[in-house]
Parts: structure tokens; C-alpha cells; sequence
């Protein structure tokens, strides 16, 4: 079981194990805002609840560069599979600008394609083509982008991530 932990100002700030936040709780560096009854860790001598959600209780400063890193799978989550020149399924990424003329590995620069339309497009800009993007593309924000694992959310999650949205 996993843990959300919310920085001292309630947004979201990583998703640790249950014992890394149980070690958090323990050493008075954070509280527990919501426990999974349903499970609770026994040790030797005592049992705890085991935490689904803790705060932090000094806050700690996020740089605010943290840059989501360029990756396909990021690239492809980010266009929600579809093909930005046509609209169908996609499963491959191309670059708008193409590399072999300078074009970036950048967020701006990707896009998600079906296979057909990269092939067509080859190593061209879409003005070439005569063709339009459905959407510019931009660097992804968010929570569900600067903190791994909330696409896989827990149920008691929802009002915290809710809440920083």
C-alpha cells in the first residue's frame, strides 16, 4: 500500500510506502489525516494504522522548475493516445519540427501520431504537408504530472488531489 503525502500547505507532494509514512509519523515529522482501518501493521509489541494520506508538519519548499521529463509515454498520456494530425488512435510520437532539421526533443515539439500519419509525414513540418495540428502542444502541468503514481490514485486520495487541482 502506497501513501500520499501533502505538504504543510495541503498540496501534493510525493507518494511514499506506508512504512517510509509510518517512520514520517513516528519521528513527529508528519500526521496522519486518513488510515486504512482494514489493515492495521503490527509490530511486536503494539499495533498502528496503517496511513493512506499524511501532512507534513513544516512545510517544504518546491523548487519551481521541477520539470516533468519528456517521454513517450508521457508524450502519448499527454495527447491521450490520439493522433494530433488526424484524430485516430495513436501509438507512436513524432516530432513536429523534425530532428534532422534541428527540431527539439521538447514538449512543444512532440506530438502523438498514428502510424500512418508519421509515415506520411516523414521528415516534414506539417505546413509542408499542408497539414494542421488539432492542438498545440505544450509542457504538462499539474499535479498528476509533478507527483508519480496518481494516475493510480487511491480511493481516499480523490478530496486531497481534488483539492490541489
Amino acid at each position: 500500500m502506497r501513501t500520499l503525502v501533502l505538504n504543510a500547505g495541503f498540496e501534493p507532494l510525493a507518494i511514499v510506502s506506508y512504512k517510509r509514512a509510518i517512520v514520517l509519523v513516528m519521528n513527529d515529522k508528519a500526521n496522519i489525516l486518513e488510515c486504512d482501518e482494514n489493515a492495521p501493521v503490527w509490530s511486536a509489541s503494539d499495533v498502528f494504522d496503517r496511513p493512506a494520506v499524511i501532512v507534513l508538519t513544516r512545510y517544504v519548499r518546491v523548487s519551481m522548475s521541477r520539470e516533468v521529463p519528456v517521454t513517450r509515454r508521457g508524450v502519448l498520456r499527454r495527447d491521450a493516445h490520439r493522433c494530433a494530425y488526424c484524430g485516430h488512435p495513436a501509438n507512436t510520437i513524432d516530432h513536429v519540427h523534425p530532428r534532422s532539421r534541428g527540431g527539439a526533443q521538447s514538449w512543444e515539439n512532440l506530438v502523438a501520431a498514428c502510424m500512418k500519419c508519421n509515415n506520411v509525414k516523414s521528415d516534414r513540418t506539417p505546413q509542408e504537408m499542408g497539414w494542421r495540428l488539432r492542438f498545440r502542444p505544450s509542457t504538462p502541468r499539474g499535479t498528476a504530472w509533478t507527483v508519480r503514481g496518481t494516475e493510480r490514485a487511491e480511493p481516499t486520495w480523490g478530496p486531497y488531489l481534488e483539492m490541489a487541482a
